[in-house]
């Protein structure tokens, strides 16, 4: 069997796999287009009632409001809390590296359900401290989110670093640079792609989240993965088909527009 086979044998069965996987998720795409009042496959008769039913509903719109700014915030601070530790571990080159990098991935290893009941329990006693950063709090659910895609964004930030050349940072101190000025004038420009691609990245699991955020949350905040649980146990209406297309749209361009990015940052650095 020669070479063209073989990429011919390997792209079928990509795509196999692919469609095997996204089956399930595009299934929900006619049925949010449905114009009977229940989920069902469109019977010949295509709506748009129930996308219009969502964007007049308030509780739909102010859950959409609440999970972007937690995505938008957490995502921020997650990026800026792995490039200090990245970058840290990067200048330090010590024995140590291995066991710091191993705690800090420890929220990617723990099962989900153990996370969020250990962060329901932190974030009540914190309540009784500051009421403002506790259970059922905007800063609250931003808080457990940092911790839970933090490690995700370490791992993105780690391998763009394994990338870069140590040259340019031996250079920069020949040159008469301190830290700071390596750091941000050198290092950090180096890593705009890959910033760029680990805030895309913590944007789409922070807006995911749903275990978590099930934990620390009761009434005051609804995110929209809380909203679509709710409405599947309470009331199942095709408006969470609707919202599940709408998320699924917005989670294909965040993932997409995160492999430009990195594409477009491996082409830089291959031109140079």
């Amino acid at each position: 069997m020669d070479n063209q086979q073989t990429g011919s044998i390997s792209r079928v069965l990509s795509v196999a796999t692919i469609g095997f996987l996204m089956f399930p998720l595009l299934a929900v795409i006619p049925v949010s287009f449905t114009s009977k009042r229940y989920l069902s496959m469109p019977d010949g008769h295509w709506s748009l009632r129930h996308y219009k039913a969502l964007f007049e509903s308030s509780d739909w719109m102010s859950s959409i409001g609440q999970s972007a700014l937690v995505a938008v915030v957490a995502s921020v601070i997650a990026l800026v809390l792995a490039v200090a530790f990245s970058v840290g571990v990067w200048y330090l080159r010590s024995r140590i590296v291995s066991a710091v990098v191993a705690l800090v991935l420890v929220p990617m290893v723990v099962p989900p359900i153990i996370s969020a009941m250990v962060l329901y329990f932190m974030e009540t006693k914190v309540g009784s401290w500051l009421p403002s950063l506790g259970y059922d709090t905007l800063p609250g659910v931003i808080v457990a989110h940092v911790i839970m895609i933090v490690p995700y964004c370490v791992v993105t930030m780690m391998v763009a670093l394994s990338q870069l050349d140590r040259r340019i940072e031996l250079a920069a101190r020949n040159l008469g640079a301190n830290l700071v000025q390596t750091t941000f004038l050198v290092v950090l420009p180096n890593l705009k792609m890959a910033m760029a691609s680990t805030f895309l990245l913590g944007l789409a699991l922070s807006w995911e989240e749903i275990s978590v955020t099930l934990f620390v949350t009761s009434v005051n905040v609804n995110t929209v993965p809380r909203h679509i649980w709710t409405e599947l146990r309470d009331n199942i209406s095709p408006s969470v088909a609707a919202i599940s297309v709408l998320l699924l749209a917005i989670t294909t361009v965040v993932l997409v527009a995160r492999m430009a990015l990195q594409h477009a940052g491996e082409r830089r650095r291959a031109e140079h």
